[in-house]
């Protein structure tokens, strides 16, 4: 079973910035096309960065520009450094499998960003 644990959170002010991690067991993660995941209150969960196994990057519009996703095979690991970051980037983040998402999803880690 693969398991997803996300870090790096945490309560900043606007134009702050970020850097959240993503550590991935299991042995399919170099194959993967990986990506970075929110969800505000009320909100559905919605895909803001994604990166191929062949480390293309791709990024929601609300957020290009300002986050930039890595990745490092040899750790299984995923990065969404985020800079520049306003009072709607807001929520928990998730990493996951893009397409195709692992179960169960990682407990996320939160992300507040205040004027």
């Amino acid at each position: 079973q693969v398991q997803l644990v996300e870090s790096g959170g945490g309560s900043v002010q606007a134009g702050g910035s970020l850097r959240l991690t993503c550590a991935v067991s299991g042995s399919t993660f170099k194959i993967n096309s990986l990506g970075w995941y929110r969800q505000a209150p009320g909100k559905q969960r919605e895909l803001v960065a994604r990166i191929s196994s062949a480390l293309s990057p791709n990024y929601a519009d609300s957020v290009k520009g300002r986050f930039t996703i890595s990745r490092d095979n040899a750790k299984n690991t995923v990065y969404l450094q985020m800079n520049s970051l306003k009072p709607e980037d807001t929520a928990v983040y998730y990493c996951n499998r893009v397409g195709n998402p692992f179960n169960p999803w990682g407990q996320g880690t939160q992300v507040t960003v205040s004027s």
